[in-house]
């Protein structure tokens, strides 16, 4: 198959620029949206659209084969106070580096899989592609990916595009988080009265910091546990009767988040709640096919601390894509133009690859 990577490079970053340009902050996506809709649909191909959520799938679709599905996110974060460029703005300098919010949390993905895409859709294919573009993923929101799975064909395997320098994520740290109400008593401080919640909390939040689940995982490590929020007490001179705290949980493939929090009732004195149970961590195994061909290529599997829509996909999945998780909800965003040239001549040699 012949393909001009520059041709198909120059595209998507056109595109990329004009999504810069349009605020897509989670669950405000709307025209960003419509612009990738336009986009695709002006290809001459049909696409499908709940809520903000885009996709399409390859031209002969025959549910006799297995299928592929091509997924990034089109939502960001809010800007950060340190930007000294317009975040929607998209600024192209000389050295190829393209500025804007959302260029490498995950535009650059987002228009590279779409090219690769439309380039794939001109050839027959052992297999069905689907490309989605998502919304709300960097809010883990019940309104993206997750809405639109029951409304897909059975899906084999997943391209999760995200910034990973082009080596293939196949497992992820999942998330829970847990608020946890300590009561005690009322009191003058000034007297031997009263229960100290803070007190009481105390010993729960040591065993929060100290605890080491037995189960590590090869790629992803040990369970983490990090207090990160608490609050207690209304005045300096009052004995505090409540005290709440918040820990986030970032499990791994060993433990799913329900097994993690008996664990956990099981050892504090108060009663925990959490507030979801479905960011579950997510592994591949290193035999599947499209890994094999990853590795074969070149790239280094490995295990990502950070959370993606792979979290709600009841399938297997790979992340993969342009640019580096450490550039994504900086000031001053940036990727590469070379960064989407490579990403898109790296994914098709794996798409074309694998069988």
């Amino acid at each position: 198959m012949d393909y001009d990577v520059k041709k198909l490079s120059d595209e998507a970053v056109a595109l990329l620029e004009q999504l810069i340009s349009l605020p897509s902050v989670s669950r405000e996506e709307q025209h960003a949206a419509d612009c990738l809709q336009a986009y695709i649909e002006a290809q001459g191909m049909e696409t499908c659209r709940k809520g903000n959520n885009i996709w399409c799938m390859s031209p002969s679709f025959d549910l006799q084969k297995p299928t592929l599905l091509l997924n990034s996110h089109i939502d960001t974060v809010k800007p950060v106070s340190g930007w000294l460029k317009d975040p929607f703005s998209p600024k192209l300098e000389s050295n190829g580096k393209l500025y804007g919010l959302g260029s490498n949390d995950a535009g650059a993905s987002v228009v590279s899989l779409l090219h690769v895409f439309f380039e794939l859709c001109k050839v027959s294919l052992s297999y069905n592609l689907i490309f989605l573009a998502s919304c709300e993923e960097e809010i883990s929101g019940k309104g993206g990916l997750e809405c639109v799975i029951p409304d897909l064909p059975p899906i084999n395997f997943a391209i999760v595009g995200e910034p990973t320098e082009m080596h293939p994520a196949v497992a992820e740290k999942g998330l829970m988080v847990i608020d946890v109400e300590v009561h005690g008593v009322s009191g003058h401080a000034a007297r031997d009265e009263g229960d100290n919640a803070i007190y009481k909390a105390m010993g729960d939040i040591s065993w929060f910091r100290n605890y080491q689940f037995p189960k590590v995982s090869p790629l992803l490590g040990p369970v983490k546990m990090s207090v990160t929020m608490i609050h207690a007490g209304t005045q300096h001179n009052v004995v505090p009767d409540l005290c709440a705290f918040t820990v986030d949980v970032r499990s791994n493939e060993c433990y799913s988040n329900t097994e993690l929090f008996e664990i956990i009732k099981e050892n504090i004195s108060c009663e925990p709640r959490a507030r979801s149970f479905r960011l579950n961590s997510s592994c591949t195994p290193l035999d599947h096919p499209l890994v094999k061909r990853a590795i074969d290529l070149g790239r280094k599997p490995f295990g990502s601390p950070t959370l993606s829509d792979q979290a709600l996909m009841p399938f297997p999945s790979m992340k993969i894509g342009p640019g580096k998780s450490c550039r994504s909800h900086t000031a001053d965003e940036f990727i590469y133009v070379q960064e989407i040239e490579e990403a898109i001549e790296l994914y098709l040699q794996l798409l074309m690859g694998v069988v």
